[in-house]
C-alpha cells in the first residue's frame, strides 16, 4: 500500500512509485481530505486520526497486514499507523517523511512570495521559483512535477500543516523491518534530524541519505533497487 504526499493525489504518486508495480501489486488510495476521490473530511494532522484511517483503510480492502511506503505526508500516516496498529504493517518504507523530526518551516514563509506571484499572474516562472524552495534543482521539476504542483494551487485549498511528530513511547509495539531515506538538504524533514531520531525509536530500522538533494527530489535508481529488494525480503 502506497500513500501519497500532501495536496497531491495516487495518480502523480502512482508515477513516482512505477518503479515498484512490476514486482508488486499495489494498492494506492487518495489520502483523506486531500485531492483525488476520497472523503474530503480533513483528519488532524496533530493526533493519530490518519493513523486509524490507515488502518481501517487496510481492513477494509480485507488484509491483516501489508507492506507500506509513504512519501511525504504520505510517509507521516505510514508514521502514524505505525504507532495505531503496529501488527498491520509487515515492513515498511518511508520517503522523505513528516511525522518523525519535522523542522521549523521558515522556508514556507520563503515561498509565499513567489506563491502569490503565481496566483496574480499564472505564469510559470513564478510556480518554479516556488518549488525550488523544496526542489532546489529545475532538473527535479518535470512536466508532471509541475502539473500536479500547478492543479493543486490552482484548484485545491492548500493544507500547509504536516502531520506532527510521533511519540516515541507510542512505537513501543512496533518491531516490522523498517527503511527511512531522507534528503540531507529537504528544508521540511532534513535527514540528519530525521534519521537519528528514527534510529532512536524504531528496532530495525535502515535508512539512507539523499546527498545534495532538497525535499522533492530525484530517487536514483540505485535507491530504487534497494527498496524493491527490501520489500522483496517480506
Amino acid at each position: 500500500m502506497v500513500f501519497h504526499g500532501g495536496n497531491a493525489t495516487t495518480a502523480y504518486n502512482l508515477l513516482m512509485c512505477n518503479f515498484l508495480l512490476n514486482d508488486f501489486h499495489i494498492y494506492a488510495v487518495d489520502t483523506i481530505g486531500h485531492p483525488g476521490k476520497s472523503d474530503e473530511v480533513c483528519l488532524s494532522h496533530k493526533g493519530y486520526d490518519y493513523g486509524k484511517w490507515a488502518s481501517e483503510v487496510i481492513d477494509q480492502i480485507g488484509y491483516d497486514s501489508i507492506a507500506c511506503l509513504g512519501g511525504s505526508y504520505g510517509g507521516g500516516i505510514l508514521a502514524k499507523l505505525m504507532c495505531v496498529a503496529p501488527k498491520k504493517i509487515e515492513r515498511a518504507v518511508l520517503i522523505v517523511p513528516a511525522g518523525i523530526s519535522n523542522a521549523i518551516p521558515f522556508s514556507a514563509m520563503a515561498m509565499l512570495i513567489p506563491l502569490i506571484q503565481y496566483r496574480m499572474t499564472k505564469q510559470e516562472k513564478y510556480l518554479v521559483k516556488t518549488a525550488l524552495y523544496m526542489a532546489l534543482r529545475e532538473e527535479v521539476l518535470d512536466e508532471d512535477t509541475l502539473d500536479i504542483l500547478k492543479d493543486s494551487f490552482d484548484n485545491v485549498k492548500i493544507k500547509a500543516a504536516m502531520p506532527t511528530n510521533i511519540a516515541k513511547k507510542r512505537l513501543s509495539g512496533y518491531c516490522s523491518p523498517t527503511l527511512i531515506i531522507a534528503s540531507d538538504k529537504d528544508c521540511l524533514f532534513p535527514a540528519r534530524k530525521v534519521l537519528r531520531r528514527a534510529r532512536r525509536m524504531i528496532a530495525d530500522c535502515q535508512t539512507i541519505t539523499l546527498k545534495e538533494s532538497g525535499h522533492m527530489h530525484i530517487l536514483p535508481q540505485t535507491e530504487k533497487e534497494r527498496i524493491v529488494a527490501f520489500l522483496a525480503e517480506g
